[in-house]
């Protein structure tokens, strides 16, 4: 397995987020996990990338990690050109070839010089998931990584997804509405802190 987590707890003060999580996910594979608000998804979320502590149980990830959270964490003074350059620093990567060429398939190219304080929520969004994918991660954890996206946009995720599952990544991403579940292979609803298997779904290109 690629990632597998065991009997994950999380709790704030009193409130228990996360009672037992269990999860295991196989190369190339493309999930999704879905709740109400607050059941807990972007606390899962974090723990899988390290971000936040488990109060129990444990997570192993066999691979390189990208996290796309769902609140862009950017420099709001840098343009999104800065910010390539930024990871690329970061992640060591010799060249920005798959940056520039996410950059031109989710239309960000025209607003590559422009300061993230002037950008709309969708084009930071684009930018976000950009920086989570640009060193080509072999696990990639997305919370609600098409929100603010216009169609156009929307279904160039779905098809970077599908690209991403069939060169071996397995991608998990989080949502409050199960959007489009016949594009997954698995999919799983959070709900009481723990996962529950949905119906099956039948993936689509």
């Amino acid at each position: 397995m690629v990632l597998t987590v065991e009997h994950v707890a999380k709790r704030y003060g009193s409130r228990v987020v996360l009672r037992d999580v269990s999860l295991r996910v196989g190369r190339g594979r493309l999930v999704g996990v879905v709740g109400e608000n607050g059941a807990g998804k972007t606390t899962l979320l974090r723990i899988l990338s390290g971000d936040l502590g488990a109060d129990a149980g444990a997570v192993h990830i066999d691979g390189t990690l990208g996290y796309c959270p769902q609140y862009p964490v950017l420099d709001e003074e840098l343009t999104p050109r800065q910010h390539l350059r930024l990871f690329q620093i970061a992640y060591r990567l010799p060249g920005l070839d798959r940056a520039e060429s996410l950059f031109r398939e989710l239309g960000l190219t025209p607003y590559d010089r422009q300061p993230v304080k002037t950008l709309s929520g969708g084009t930071r969004q684009k930018l976000n998931l950009i920086v989570a994918l640009m060193h080509d991660p072999e696990v990639l954890l997305l919370d609600e990584p098409y929100q603010g996206f216009d169609w156009e946009t929307y279904m160039s995720f779905w098809h970077i997804a599908h690209r991403l599952r069939e060169a071996g990544r397995t991608v998990v991403i989080v949502s409050h509405l199960a959007y489009d579940t016949q594009r997954l292979d698995a999919l799983y609803r959070l709900g009481d802190g723990r996962l529950h298997p949905a119906p099956a779904t039948g993936a689509q290109g």
